[in-house]
């Protein structure tokens, strides 16, 4: 009994991976949690299916959060410090209707998808946007890591 508790012992640990190939190397990963009064004027667009607004509070975040109305009290949060190069002075992205550019290299990201759109054919690595979990209850987004 103890040689199979043993051999399985063995096959569990080989089995664990740590590829971390999915994580980004530009971007931490910052535990937070920030709460989005919709009845705010500022966060007001938000209660419109398609409209986005930028959350640039210094507690959320690495450079602030986009958020996404999706439709059907759905909300989507993403990262606003481009994730395809290490956070600088021009690598907070603005936000244009439902997609945000990073000015450093033009890079634009779809807001829904997270998916970076102008993607070059260089053959190097791009990331996507860093997602956060969006959570709405009552006339409250809470967002979060």
């Amino acid at each position: 009994m103890k040689p199979i508790l043993g051999l399985l012992l063995i096959a569990f640990f080989l089995s664990c991976d740590k590829n971390n190939s999915d994580r980004n190397p530009y971007l931490q990963e910052i535990s937070f949690r920030f709460p989005i009064n919709l009845n705010l004027p500022l966060y007001s667009p938000l209660t419109n299916t398609g409209n986005a607004v930028y959350v640039g509070n210094t507690a959320v975040g690495t450079r602030g959060v986009f958020v996404i109305n999706t439709g059907f009290s759905n909300f989507l949060a993403w990262e606003a410090s481009c994730p395809n190069h290490a956070p600088n002075n021009c690598s907070t992205m603005t936000l244009n209707g439902q997609t945000v550019t990073c000015s450093c290299e033009g890079y634009e990201y779809n807001l829904f998808t997270g998916q970076l759109m102008n993607r070059p054919n260089d053959g190097k690595r791009y990331h996507d946007l860093l997602f956060y979990q969006a959570t709405f209850s009552g006339n409250t987004v809470v967002i979060s890591n």
